[in-house]
């Protein structure tokens, strides 16, 4: 007998006799050749937010960097753990992936800590105040904006914290000589969990909805 969580069993016998047994070849040229995804995406940890399940990408596609937040640290070489970084590195350099996509999304709660000054830390290592403050100088002009609502500011910090993520990622030496010779695009997401609506950020910064009228589904199933 074992203690695993029922609904995790009951979900993985689905996937032995749906998703797994439709796929099986897909997996077993994954095993022997190994992975060679397309694209990086750095999401945030929340359940509602799954990036696979989002844009119906199946195994091998994406490598997938969940953290609180969908933040990326600066560069930093030094005696500390970067699990996030270590990720970079490995698909950059290893992987050799064609994009990064950093993905926000709407409600994010570690957005909302760092915009709530009266938060006790939840330990005494205040793990989540230290992560956000990556963020913090952003999350103080917001939190003096009191012309927006209190979800119009949130809004915004989840789109800023977006762009400061992907300035992170470019003093990274390597992700930096991957967009300047063109083998490296990097991209901003935003994802409105209540509608289901995506905004992409384009080279100003602004975040807008795609048009997805144009877009060969098939084609690009295909292709990857």
């Amino acid at each position: 007998m074992t203690d695993f969580p029922n609904r995790l069993l009951a979900g993985y016998r689905n996937f032995m006799s749906g998703r797994y047994t439709d796929e099986r070849e897909r997996y077993r040229l994954l095993a022997e050749k190994g992975q060679k995804p397309h694209t990086l995406l750095i999401a945030c940890c929340d359940s509602r937010a799954a990036p696979e399940t989002i844009f119906d990408c199946g195994p091998g596609e994406l490598f997938v960097v969940r953290n609180v937040a969908n933040m990326v640290p600066r560069y930093e070489p030094d005696s500390q753990f970067h699990g996030t970084s270590a990720a970079i590195e490995y698909a950059v350099q290893v992987l050799e992936i064609d994009n990064i996509v950093v993905m926000g999304h709407g409600r994010c709660g570690g957005i909302q800590a760092a915009l709530d000054p009266n938060l006790e830390p939840l330990s005494p290592g205040d793990f989540i105040g230290r992560w956000m403050s990556l963020v913090r100088p952003a999350a103080e002009q917001i939190q003096s904006n009191n012309l927006m609502t209190a979800s119009e500011r949130q809004t915004a910090l989840e789109r800023v914290s977006i762009r400061n993520s992907i300035a992170n990622l470019k003093t990274f030496p390597f992700v930096r000589n991957g967009i300047e010779t063109g083998a490296l695009d990097v991209h901003g997401a935003w994802f409105d969990i209540s509608t289901g609506e995506l905004w992409v950020m384009d080279e100003q910064g602004d975040f807008m909805r795609p048009e997805l009228n144009g877009v060969d589904v098939q084609a690009e199933q295909t292709s990857a």
